[in-house]
């Protein structure tokens, strides 16, 4: 991802990345299984970079469409708390962010990839829009990533806030 200096700005100020999942934490396919229960793959690599990011301190939290048990184990897996799921209106749950948080809107990030995500992405510091994003959601981020929803973009984001911030060394160092 090449960043510009307006780009790096705004990754400096980030305290909370706010992700959507279908499509970006996974690549958008929904699956049953025989019971009717959502399957969901998720990228392992987008989960070392979620853990490395709430490592240095920044937030993660959930704001999503749909609900499933998936979901819920994955946010329990990588210790994410801020969960909303069954959203229907994503910027109407920027008041309820900013309440349980204290974090102010500029210092939040938002990755979204359909044009359900934009009333939230225009309301934040930085809109994040994975690179399979529908067109109009593309043409509106601030910032686009290389990788696709579900294969590495999250991973992408989080590496971006940690070297705009200078914390990849710091929270990477056991692994070096």
């Amino acid at each position: 991802m090449n960043i510009t200096d307006s780009q790096l700005d705004k990754l400096k100020r980030i305290k909370l990345l706010l992700l959507d999942v279908d499509g970006v934490m996974t690549d958008g396919s929904i699956i049953y299984d025989g019971e009717g229960d959502e399957i969901k793959a998720f990228n392992a690599r987008d989960g070392v970079g979620a853990r490395l990011l709430m490592k240095a301190g920044i937030t993660i939290g959930i704001v999503t469409g749909r609900s499933s048990k998936a979901l819920h184990h994955r946010c329990k897996n990588l210790g994410i708390d801020l969960i909303f799921d069954g959203v229907r209106d994503k910027a109407a749950v920027l008041p309820a962010v900013l309440e349980q948080t204290g974090i102010n809107p500029e210092q939040i990030a938002f990755a979204g990839d359909d044009i359900v995500d934009i009333s939230l992405m225009k309301l934040v510091g930085l809109s994040v829009a994975v690179s399979d994003a529908h067109k109009t959601v593309l043409e509106r981020a601030d910032i686009v990533t290389l990788a696709p929803g579900g294969k590495g973009a999250v991973r992408e984001i989080c590496e971006a806030i940690l070297k705009a911030q200078g914390l990849w060394e710091k929270v990477t160092e056991n692994f070096m």
